[in-house]
């Protein structure tokens, strides 16, 4: 791990925990300066975001609809990897001087990922508002948590954001070695459980039926032991299905 240690949310899989703010999508009219209604559908938290969005872009709110929500479901389609290539690209741009809302605009129109291109829209509208690249971050906290956006202010109050960028994305890609680290240590001890199951239902149902005919034939007392055996046997044979489903 990197001497420097953040916390950055991730399941081991690489998908980050949580969700985007919870996102709901507005129809609305809206008045521009000339005094022209205007129709149009924008994401925003709340009815008080939505006119504050509409108002960074020269609009007063008239009225508006709700249509549908995004949720959970929408952000878990960015994971760790989608991040990572971001701040790659943003730290690359910011250290060629390119300023923060042509970077993001690019990366807006370069990303494939659909929800992560509608967070970073609205970031880009945030900082057309006034906000810096942290404060249009803390819209989106379970993307961004606050640990990583205490670092991108400290990189903007220091000027040293390119090298703070550079500082995640280790971290993240570290965490990324971790995630598949342990997909690597469960793989062989559930293999091994499986393999050990299917023997022990083989010989159950397959091998020590077979072994109390021929007993059976003999006519002897059997053992304690070789009774629970049969036992078990015959309870595999009868709720086998039912043993596949315990964990």
């Amino acid at each position: 791990m990197p001497a420097w240690s953040i916390s950055l949310n991730a399941s081991a899989d690489g998908q980050l925990i949580g969700s985007a703010e919870l996102m709901e999508v507005y129809r609305y009219k809206a008045m521009n300066e000339q005094g022209r209604l205007l129709h149009g559908r924008a994401d925003a938290v709340n009815p008080a975001d939505l006119e504050v969005r509409l108002g960074h872009m020269g609009l007063d709110l008239v009225n508006f609809e709700q249509m549908k929500k995004r949720g959970r479901a929408g952000s878990r389609s960015i994971k760790r990897i989608d991040i990572i290539t971001f701040c790659f690209h943003l730290e690359h741009l910011i250290h060629a001087g390119v300023p923060i809302l042509e970077g993001l605009a690019d990366l807006r129109d370069t990303t494939d990922n659909k929800r992560l291109r509608e967070i970073i829209s609205a970031m880009i509208e945030s900082i057309e508002g006034g906000r810096t690249l942290s404060g249009a971050m803390q819209d989106f906290p379970y993307v961004f948590n606050t640990v990583f956006i205490a670092l991108i202010q400290a990189g903007e109050a220091s000027g040293s954001l390119s090298d703070v960028l550079g500082k995640i994305i280790e971290h993240l890609k570290w965490q990324d070695e971790q995630a598949a680290l342990t997909k690597r240590l469960l793989l062989y001890p559930a293999f091994v459980g499986v393999v050990m199951l299917a023997v022990v239902m083989f010989l159950m149902v397959g091998v020590v039926p077979q072994m109390v005919q021929l007993l059976r034939t003999m006519g002897e007392e059997l053992p304690l032991l070789t009774q629970l055996l049969i036992s078990g046997s015959n309870f595999f044979q009868a709720y086998w299905p039912l043993v596949l489903t315990i964990p």
